[in-house]
């Protein structure tokens, strides 16, 4: 493993709230793996930003009588701010309109230019004559040439993941007429020059799915088409060639350039050479499925036409979409679920633990369903996690004054159960490495289940034989889980750590004191309570009351 780590997600678009759908795939993923990485000694940084530029905002931000700044400025602040609330922990949240992101990606252009990588070439770009404007991807909707689907956008298919060339029966999507074609001049990314060198980096780049790389390595092989890389718009990273005026660069041109621009920042300012460590570290981009043709192929070749002056991503963590109920998550049909709101319900834990529990390391996609959600927190969160801390500790501190006991000598159920605890810290290390983060999840709570099976075989509380060697162990794996679910939810983590009688911050343990059995004979536990609080049925019938209604 890497001594360094650089860890981002999918910029979030500054143009609304925060919904679950957002970070399921992305954000969650992201955060419970640097925080893991952290236990194992990595120096490691989560960096993400504000997508700021785009054609929506420009025309969102005229309609609510605010400038394109006044109105990215709220919703960064706001993001960030629920983001937060979900205890996803950024080391810095940036900006795709920072002066430093403008200044890197018009370098990088500038570079990409001089290598011969650019050209500029007159297109027929489609013109809306009743909006008066030219109609960037986002605003012309239609019919995918590959895959025939319908209303889909012009830069992107939701349905097969590849970005068209042209658009087939075009309509603007502001007022839904038929736009004219018009000739305007743009600039050009010459992806064609790239097969080569993106084939050798898909091939070579052993952490890759498979299944995402082999797709692309397809598309690679069906003919890759020059990229159309700046918009006839004000609100963007401006092009920089003398005499342009309202031509900016395409949002994917410049948004990810903003993770590196973004980390080189914060690791500048925080006393390091922030060049040096990207190139020296482990580089994880999370993202979810719909842009898997953006950061395969866009990314590392801009890269790779800048000489690889930054390293390409060592790891791109792909995952599905997270539909509701079994429907497409929906803003406009009132059809999400606004994590804010979610969070004025419910622990950040809760959500944290259903969402890592039904996501896997794939594209498939996954549904939040709220009957479900009820019953994993209900059953496996608390009948599962919360019942063995609170059985353990409790029993101990009514039966033994909340002193730890000496053990006696293990017999074959005790030396089973101790073996667990041993080599539980490899076990799950091997699966958070792999990013099976449900998988690692599920072993978690298989150990909790088997240290709950062993104290109701024991039975402690007849005080027979074994009984002080029960508890022992069993406070013992408890201090494991503490520290084995803190990725995964941290605020639990800490409570279990507080109830224990541990000082300090569990977050500062690292990954393999999980197998330690450090807690002897005469450790005072601290004050114990329940850990959670059922889901009610009630509850959960409001919550699926609010689905489709009116806003």
């Amino acid at each position: 493993m890497n001594s360094k780590a650089i860890i981002t997600s999918a910029l979030p678009y500054a143009n609304g709230e925060i919904h679950l759908g957002h970070v399921a795939s992305t954000y969650l993923p992201a955060d419970v793996t640097t925080r893991f990485l952290r236990q194992k000694g990595v120096e490691v940084y989560y960096i993400c930003a504000s997508d700021d530029f785009g054609t929506p905002i420009l025309i969102q931000s005229e309609k609510e009588g605010k400038t394109p700044e006044e109105y990215v400025e709220y919703w960064n602040k706001r993001d960030f701010e629920d983001f937060t609330a979900f205890n996803i922990k950024f080391d810095f949240f940036y900006k795709t309109s920072s002066l430093e992101n403008i200044q890197f990606v018009q370098d990088v252009f500038k570079k990409l230019e001089h290598a011969g990588h650019i050209y500029e070439n007159e297109i027929i770009q489609l013109y809306c004559n009743t909006d008066k404007k030219f109609l960037p991807d986002r605003y012309v909707i239609g019919t995918c040439p590959y895959c025939k689907a319908n209303d889909q956008y012009s830069d992107l298919c939701e349905k097969c993941g590849r970005v068209p060339e042209e658009i087939e029966n075009p309509h603007c999507s502001i007022c839904g007429q038929i736009p004219v074609k018009e000739k305007t001049k743009h600039y050009f990314f010459r992806l064609k020059n790239f097969s080569a060198k993106l084939t050798k980096y898909l091939e070579s780049n052993q952490n890759l799915q498979k299944d995402v790389k082999k797709y692309v390595q397809n598309w690679i092989k069906e003919g890759l088409t020059d990229w159309d890389i700046t918009r006839d718009i004000s609100w963007g990273v401006p092009v920089p060639v003398d005499g342009e005026k309202e031509k900016v660069f395409y949002g994917w041109f410049d948004n990810h350039l903003a993770y590196i621009s973004s980390t080189i920042k914060f690791l500048n300012d925080n006393g390091k050479d922030g060049k040096k460590f990207w190139n020296e570290a482990d580089i994880y981009h999370f993202i979810g499925k719909d842009i898997v043709y953006h950061h395969f192929l866009f990314l590392p070749a801009m890269r790779l036409g800048i000489d690889e002056e930054y390293k390409l991503p060592d790891y791109i963590p792909t995952r599905g979409h997270l539909t509701l109920e079994s429907k497409k998550i929906s803003k406009s049909r009132n059809w999400y679920i606004g994590l804010k709101d979610f969070l004025k319900i419910f622990p950040s834990d809760y959500l944290r633990f259903y969402l890592v529990s039904i996501n896997p390391y794939s594209q498939d996609d996954l549904n939040f369903n709220w009957d479900e959600f009820a019953t994993k927190i209900n059953s496996e969160l608390i009948g599962n996690l919360g019942n063995l801390v609170n059985r353990v500790l409790g029993f101990t501190v009514k039966s033994f004054n909340s002193i730890v006991p000496d053990p006696e000598k293990f017999d074959d159920m005790d030396k089973e159960s101790e073996k667990m605890i041993h080599e539980l810290a490899s076990q799950l290390s091997v699966l958070m490495e792999e990013n099976h983060l449900d998988r690692a999840l599920k072993k978690i709570f298989q150990f909790s289940a088997h240290f709950n099976q062993y104290f109701q075989h024991k039975e402690p509380w007849k005080n027979g034989a074994g009984t002080n060697s029960c508890i022992f162990l069993a406070v013992n794996a408890v201090r494991s889980l503490a520290i084995a679910i803190y990725p995964f939810l941290p605020e639990s983590s800490q409570k279990i750590w507080v109830q224990l009688g541990l000082d300090g911050d569990v977050s500062t343990e690292m990954f393999d004191e999980i197998s330690s059995i450090t807690l002897k004979q005469g450790h005072k536990l601290g004050q114990v309570s329940p850990l959670f609080e059922k889901v009610e049925e009630s509850v959960i019938e409001e919550q699926k009351s609010k689905l489709g209604g009116t806003s």
